[in-house]
Parts: structure tokens; sequence; C-alpha cells
């Protein structure tokens, strides 16, 4: 046998009997980590799923702000579009305070709920006829602010 068979096949034996050997036990770490491994995925699993389960995939608010908010309306409000509950809470905050009151709600509404914009507009004229009613021209007019385009001022213009 030449040098070069002789040295590979040394090799080759100690490579065999290597792999043949037993393995050593480990313990308890070993034994835990094999728990884990069969735990852990359920566990995961599980709490993704009850996870998404909690989460309202609808897109519709369980509490609108704006229904919560004024316990003046009634009951049978919920089934009316969220801007004419709206305008009728702002209608009352209107004669409750004034109409700069009901012209800061109605910007924070806008700010908090953007798919009221559109009605923005036919809201604050409606405010703004409502305070020619309830101040008269002139006073109704101080109360002017450019909130959805100066349609507040365009309402009390309207009336007058």
């Amino acid at each position: 046998m030449t040098k070069c068979r002789q040295i590979t096949t040394e090799r080759y034996a100690r490579r065999v009997t290597h792999f043949a050997k037993p393995l050593p036990r480990r313990g308890p770490a070993r034994r835990i980590g094999r728990s884990l491994a069969l735990v852990l995925p359920v566990v995961l699993v599980l709490s993704g799923t009850l996870a998404v389960t909690r989460v309202n995939w609808s897109g519709a608010h369980r509490d609108s702000v704006l229904t919560a908010s004024s316990a003046s309306v009634s009951s049978r409000a919920a089934a009316r579009p969220v801007q004419d509950v709206l305008r009728d809470r702002l209608l009352l905050d209107l004669r409750e305070q004034d109409p700069g009151t009901a012209l800061t709600h109605l910007q924070q509404a806008v700010d908090e709920h953007p798919s009221l914009a559109r009605h923005c507009v036919s809201i604050a004229r409606a405010l703004g006829r409502a305070a020619v009613q309830a101040y008269g021209p002139t006073r109704a007019q101080a109360f002017a602010r450019p909130v959805c385009d100066t349609s507040f001022a365009a309402g009390v213009a309207a009336q007058q």
C-alpha cells in the first residue's frame, strides 16, 4: 500500500470510528429544549389566532365618538347618518353656548373623521343660519371663523 493511500485510509477509519461512538447524554437542558420545541409553536399559533379574532376587521367603529358623546340624541339617531347627528349636536351646542364653540367642535369632528369633510360646508351654513336666528346678523357674523372655507359666514350672509 502506498503512503498516500495509507494516510487516506487512516483518516477515513478515524472518521468512521468517530461517528460510530454513541453521543453523550445531555441532561435536563436537552429535555427542556425539546419540550419548548414542541410547546412553543402551539402557544404562538394559539396566541396569534386569539389576537386576530380581537381585531375589528370590518372597519366599522364600535363606539362612534359622535353618537357616544351626545347624550341628548335619542337611540333612534343611531340609524341616522353621522353628519345629521353631528349637525343636531352642533345646533344644540350653538343654542346652549355660542356659535364659536359649535364651530370649534365642527373643526374637531372633521379633523378626527376626515370623511365628514364633504358635509362640513352644509353643516357650517346651517350653523350660520341658526346663529342669525339666535343672535342676529351682526352678532352672528362676529363668531365667523375660517372653518370649512368660511361657510359659516356664507350661512350668516344668506339669512340676512
